[in-house]
């Protein structure tokens, strides 16, 4: 597997790295999918790595500080069995 380090991708790969993570951001969400890609934009911009990133995240998410778009119900979610 190739690092997903800044230091060893271009701005390029950075995109597609977060495009292939996140799946279709133009599914049939009700919006969500602006706010995910903007999280991780200091990564595409070479300035966060992605563990950076999930850390902090994950620590707004613990104390229950998480500032993101709010979500309704998933259209896709109703889907699932």
């Amino acid at each position: 597997m190739k690092s997903i380090l800044i230091a060893d991708t271009t701005r390029e790969e950075r995109e597609r790295i977060v495009a292939e993570s996140i799946g279709n951001i133009d599914g049939l969400c009700d919006g969500c999918s602006p706010g995910i890609i903007e999280m991780y934009q200091a990564y595409i911009d070479g300035r966060k790595e992605l563990r950076e990133i999930n850390m902090e995240f994950n620590a707004r998410y613990t104390r229950g500080t998480a500032k993101g778009p709010a979500q309704s119900e998933c259209a896709w979610a109703a889907h699932t069995p």
